[in-house]
């Protein structure tokens, strides 16, 4: 408990030195991330006076929120809040967490990596943190590159790796997510950001034409001692670009038998009134302390986990 205090004080002055503003978003929105991996958890309440209880999501993450504040003029803003997810229960998760979240005008994904390396360092000491893009550290490990594969080749890697029985059918974003949990991950360097992700795993970040002249994502993850803990973008500032990702996203929440999740038209109207150009990333904080107290359950840092809330 005095760790996380301490932490949380030497964050806000770490942004205060850099006259970021610290914000506040609703813990409730009207609208869920469309995200297909990320299942929402829904909050029911009662209008004095209405008829039918109103449903609502807990936010999974403030972006929505905050970059509506950036689209109406806020600058640099950062904010440290709860966040929660359904179905996510483990040694690194816990349902109910807390994120630390920023975006910085002007900055692009490597000058966020910068930053991002910066404040870690505060709690980690000295760290050589390499940055590699998601095709090298394919072709490292598996000698694969994830970007001129099929999926047929993508199953027939995982089997060797895996042994896993087949699942016909599948995508190659489930194939690659699979190889990147069970094969990538535990083989990366103690530290090391990885970046250039395939479009089709962009989340809200821009694309760009890489030296291979392959579409991919701006996009960036941090990793530490295997613990994926930091997910950054140069931030989609395109309202047509964002809707039909909205769009795509059903299409395979769809597929997967999962929930539709409305696009949030509060977002779209944002990003159409104009979106700074800046990127943004998340932090997990018991992730990170649990880093910092070389704790490997994130029960370790709670003062209530999700069985004794």
């Amino acid at each position: 408990m005095r760790q996380r205090a301490s932490m949380v004080a030497r964050i806000r002055d770490f942004f205060a030195a850099r006259q970021v503003l610290e914000v506040d978003t609703p813990l409730m929105s009207h609208y869920g991330a469309s995200d297909p991996h990320i299942d929402a958890i829904t909050a029911h309440y009662q209008a004095i006076g209405g008829d039918a209880p109103i449903t609502m999501y807990l936010t999974a993450s403030p972006e929505y929120a905050m970059k509506r504040l950036l689209a109406a003029g806020s600058g640099c803003i950062y904010q440290i809040t709860k966040a929660f997810r359904n179905g996510e229960v483990g040694r690194s998760h816990n349902p109910e967490f807390t994120l630390l979240e920023w975006y910085r005008v002007g900055y692009d994904h490597h000058a966020l990596m910068d930053e991002v390396e910066q404040l870690v360092q505060l709690f980690l000491g000295p760290l050589d943190i390499v940055r590699l893009t998601y095709r090298e550290v394919f072709m490292q490990i598996l000698q694969l590159d994830p970007f001129n594969t099929t999926t047929e080749q993508l199953e027939q890697v995982a089997m060797q790796q895996l042994d896993y029985h087949s699942r016909t059918g599948e995508s190659n974003d489930v194939w690659l997510d699979l190889l990147m949990l069970h094969c990538i991950e535990p083989a990366l360097p103690q530290a090391c950001f990885i970046h250039s992700y395939p479009p089709s795993q962009a989340g809200l970040a821009r694309l760009e034409q890489d030296q291979h002249k392959t579409a991919v994502a701006q996009r960036f993850e941090l990793y530490i001692n295997g613990l994926e803990l930091a997910n950054g973008y140069h931030e989609l500032a395109s309202a047509s670009e964002q809707a039909q990702r909205f769009t795509q996203d059903q299409k395979l929440r769809h597929q997967l038998g999962k929930p539709a999740m409305q696009a949030d038209p509060r977002l779209l109207a944002a990003l159409q009134a104009g979106l700074p150009d800046c990127a943004g990333v998340a932090l997990g904080l018991e992730r990170l302390l649990m880093l910092e107290l070389q704790q490997h359950d994130i029960n370790e840092v709670l003062s209530f986990g999700h069985q004794l809330a």
